[in-house]
This record gives structure tokens, C-alpha cells and sequence, in this order.
């Protein structure tokens, strides 16, 4: 199927590089040109902007920062799309800007997929992700077989926005688990325990999830090199707060986490992992 993909970046790269391997023929957009020409030298062609990625294709995928970007490049797409193209965005953003989006689409007739992927660039290079989609079902079933090259983990949701909820749901679950890592590992350092020992035995025991185990090598060594840096973080903790607020739900741990975010940001790790709020729970323990 001819695709454009709009966002190549860290994770819109290897997803878009995933396609082309598969035999879709694609066209690539990014601001920044050496981002699109790793993937021309792939065999993608290059688009100057969203609609010129949107005007020969059949599926439009992208993957944006942010609810500003999505709104943008989404009346991009709109302005080269045709009645019946089918748009599949991949971002994390709110589901109201989402909701938006759609209605926009739903007017000139052209589809539209809210994809979440969960995973790193690392799990998007390796084609590990797990891939949440909402929106028409039958639009689903057509793009599946190119979702499926992104991982092999596939579940559809819903014909709305459940696809966004769903990944801020799994994004609150991953910084809820590095702030209590973080005070668990806290108060095993004030009673005489290894640090490496203690990450060994947690990435072992009945906590040992997916997240912990990926991140124990790391943490082991106390590298904080970002794989997702604390500004994204901050990023994702406001839609997760936002979403709590609009769903009239109570989210202590949600705003916990915002908290640790910008201390770590207050404190010289804005480029560094989120993982770095084991830092800041360790500066107050320190008080």
C-alpha cells in the first residue's frame, strides 16, 4: 500500500523503516531533512510537508510531540488527502485535541486511526512494540497487517478515543512504578543493602515486571542516559493529570509523579531518564 509518514524521529523512524521493509512504498516528512534522509536512502521518497505525504498515499501514519503538533500536521494531511485515505496517528496526546481531530476527519470523509504504541525507540528498532488502536473496526482490520510489522502485540479497543486513554493509563503505571522503586531502594540504602544486590533481587522477586527488568542495568550503574528524558516526561504526566481532571477521577499518584518530574528538571536531569526521579526521591531523604 503507498504510505506517507509524517514524524521520523526516534520513534516514527524505525516504525516508518519497518514499512519500507515490508515492500509499502512511503513517503517521508520531518522539519528536519537529515531525519528523512536516512529513510530515502531506504528506498522512501521525500515529501516537503504533510500534505504532499498525504496527496499519493493510501495510509498516512505520523508520530508528533505533542497535542499542537497533531493539530497541525493533521490540517496538513487534511489539505492533500483525498475522500476515503486513512490517517494513523501514533502519538501520545490528549483525547480531547484527539476527539478534534476526528471530527475534522469525519467531515471531509477521510479516516482516521488513534494508534498508541507502547514501548522505546530501542523496543521500535527491534519492531517490539505493542500496538493499541481505536477508531472504525474495519479501518483497523485494512491497516493491521501494517501495524503488525510495528510488533506483535495488537489490540484493538474501541471506535473513539480509548486508544489514547488507555496508553496514559499504561504511561501513569510506568512512573508509578519508577517513584516507588525509587523510595523502596531509598529506604534499602538506609538499612545497609546493596544497591546493585537489591535491584537484582527486585528484577528476580513476584515485582519483577517488564519495565524493571529493562531498566536494572542501567539502574544498576546508575546510568541515567535518556531513553524517554524528563521533559517528555513532563509532557506525559500533564495529559495523565489533565485526563484524571476531565474523567473527574482523584490521581494522588499521578500528581506525585508530575512533583518528582519537576524537581528532577529543578535539579539538572532534564535531559536525562525519567528514571532519574530515583534521584529525587533520594535528595529527600536526605532533608
Amino acid at each position: 500500500m503507498k504510505t506517507g509518514f509524517v514524524g521520523v524521529g526516534k520513534m516514527g523512524r524505525p516504525m516508518a523503516g519497518h514499512l519500507l521493509k515490508a515492500g509499502h512504498p512511503l513517503a517521508a516528512c520531518d522539519l528536519a531533512p537529515a531525519l528523512v534522509d536516512a529513510l530515502v536512502a531506504l528506498g522512501a521518497t521525500r515529501a516537503a510537508t504533510p500534505a504532499d505525504a498525504a496527496r499519493e498515499a493510501e495510509i498516512v501514519f505520523s508520530s508528533l510531540p505533542d497535542d499542537a503538533a497533531l493539530r497541525k500536521v493533521a490540517a496538513g494531511v487534511l489539505a492533500g488527502a483525498r475522500p476515503g485515505t486513512i490517517f494513523v496517528d501514533t502519538s501520545t496526546v490528549s483525547p480531547a485535541v484527539s476527539a478534534e481531530v476526528a471530527a475534522d476527519f469525519a467531515a471531509q470523509r477521510v479516516h482516521y486511526l488513534r494508534v498508541a504504541v507502547s514501548g522505546n525507540n530501542k523496543m521500535a528498532e527491534q519492531a517490539a512494540l505493542t500496538v493499541i488502536a481505536s477508531g472504525e473496526k474495519a479501518i483497523y482490520e485494512k491497516c493491521r497487517p501494517l501495524l503488525a510489522t510495528f510488533g506483535p502485540q495488537q489490540y484493538y479497543v474501541g471506535e473513539a478515543e480509548q486508544a489514547r486513554a488507555l496508553k496514559l493509563a499504561i504511561n501513569l503505571m510506568v512512573y508509578a512504578t519508577i517513584a516507588g522503586l525509587g523510595e523502596a531502594l531509598a529506604i534499602g540504602r538506609r538499612n545497609d543493602l546493596d544497591w546493585g544486590q537489591m535491584i537484582d533481587v527486585m528484577a528476580a522477586s513476584a515485582i519483577g515486571s517488564p519495565l524493571l527488568k529493562a531498566k536494572s542495568a542501567a539502574l544498576k550503574s546508575r546510568d541515567f542516559a535518556a531513553t524517554f528524558d524528563c521533559l517528555q516526561a513532563r509532557k506525559d504526566l500533564t495529559l495523565i493529570n489533565g485526563a484524571a481532571g476531565a474523567s473527574g477521577v482523584a490521581a494522588p499518584v499521578a500528581a506525585i509523579a508530575a512533583r518528582l518530574i519537576e524537581d528532577c528538571i529543578a535539579n539538572g536531569s532534564a535531559a536525562e531518564d525519567y528514571a532519574a526521579m530515583i534521584k529525587s526521591v533520594e535528595r529527600a531523604a536526605k532533608t
